[in-house]
């Protein structure tokens, strides 16, 4: 029997199991609030771990989670081993490969017109990405077909997520006054880059921060360095050779400073990707919103067995470099190489640094054409919408 839930069957469905802390629900609890602006339609979340769902979205803890609520227009559930379906969505998006409860899928099978299911696969820029979004996949015994989606960075694949209104918000940011200058001024920071380099480092672990810690050290002009709460902590205190510094510490080491933040809400994160500017992302949602930032970035790309993550490095190197002239290109690799502990000769980031920072320019101009060129193909919602729109009208 299905739980009975106030309010119409919800237009879209989204199953979201947490692997890596925050980048799979960081995508999935951003789709779910842009769909639900865009079309003002019913719009239901599913997440297995509530507590790490709060911390992106603050007001998810004070929801009981077995009674689950709405936030932004967004229903939020528990998704629980003893899980009872509701009412299943017109398009139900199983996140990641995530693999719905079979409950699910019994109920989804059971409506008189079977729901859109979607596979939202992972971000790639890899080229075999083309020739399998899209890809549609019967279910072995019940009458539903599973399709492939994915995310990417050219016309043949589902875009990349962009709220409509997130470039336009940023632009307000960076010229309205109780913004950029304001953010800054209110840490102690410096008002423009020419006074000192301010640097956001969210990381998976790093043994190799030391060593580029002690280079920044003894840069020309100072480096600000603000470290959200994350696994790289442990690394941060060791480079600095002190113990583990809690939120609001800054320590400095010659010319570097080194301030922790609290973990905040995708709205101040995005925020603190503005105002810095030079962003260190990892994993897919922060790599994406380091893009739209459209400030110089360097992407730490989760890490797989067998190296396989390299491959997609390197493809997504391949097409953010192609534009760039020779030497800040070459500087870039090497650099985004050393950082995921595959450039060539055994390249340290350390080393890698003197010729990144010098490219710093050049690259601040480049990261603003490639966020303008992203932003003139369609998002990832709309593209998500137009598809599904096409699998509903497709004869049976």
């Amino acid at each position: 029997m299905m739980d009975s839930v106030p309010g119409s069957r919800p237009r879209w469905e989204i199953f979201c199991q947490v692997v890596d802390n925050f980048g799979d629900i960081g995508v999935c609890w951003r789709l779910a609030r842009d769909l639900a602006r865009r079309e003002r339609a019913g719009v239901r979340l599913w997440v297995d771990d509530w507590a790490v769902l709060a911390r992106l979205c603050p007001a998810a803890a004070g929801i009981d989670p077995a009674r689950g609520g709405a936030v932004d227009g967004v229903e939020l559930r528990h998704w629980t081993p003893a899980f009872v379906p509701a009412e299943p969505g017109e398009i139900v998006i199983e996140a990641f490969a995530c693999e719905l409860p079979p409950a699910q899928l019994e109920a989804m099978a059971a409506q008189a017109v079977a729901p859109v299911w979607i596979n939202l696969e992972y971000l790639s820029a890899e080229d075999w990405v083309a020739g399998c979004h899209g890809l549609a996949s019967p279910h072995p015994r019940l009458a539903l077909v599973k399709h492939f989606f994915f995310p990417g960075f050219d016309a043949d694949s589902g875009g990349l997520l962009r709220e409509t209104d997130l470039l336009a918000r940023r632009d307000r940011f960076l010229a309205g006054p109780q913004g950029r200058a304001a953010w800054r001024a209110a840490r102690g920071l410096p008002a423009t880059e020419d006074e000192g380099l301010v640097v956001s480092l969210f990381a998976y672990e790093q043994p190799a921060l030391g060593a580029l810690f002690r280079v920044w050290a003894q840069a020309p002009r100072p480096i600000h360095v603000l470290v959200p709460v994350s696994r790289v902590l442990p690394d941060v205190a060791a480079a600095l050779d002190c113990a583990l510094p809690e939120v609001g510490a800054c320590i400095r080491r010659g010319a570097l400073s080194v301030q922790v933040l609290p973990f905040t809400d995708q709205a101040g994160y995005d925020e603190l990707l503005w105002a810095c500017d030079l962003n260190f992302v990892r994993g897919e949602d922060s790599f994406v919103r380091a893009q739209w930032a459209a400030r110089p970035f360097v992407w730490q790309i989760y890490p797989q067995a067998d190296a396989a993550h390299h491959d997609k490095l390197d493809a997504f190197l391949a097409r953010y470099r192609d534009r760039l002239p020779a030497a800040p290109a070459t500087a870039l690799a090497d650099f985004w190489g050393a950082w995921n502990g595959c450039a060539p000769g055994g390249l340290t980031p350390a080393a890698a640094w003197p010729a990144f920072a010098a490219a710093l320019p050049a690259l601040a101009a480049h990261a603003r054409s490639w966020c303008e060129a992203q932003a003139g193909l369609p998002d990832l919602a709309s593209r998500l919408t137009k598809f599904c729109s096409h699998i509903k009208g497709a004869p049976g």
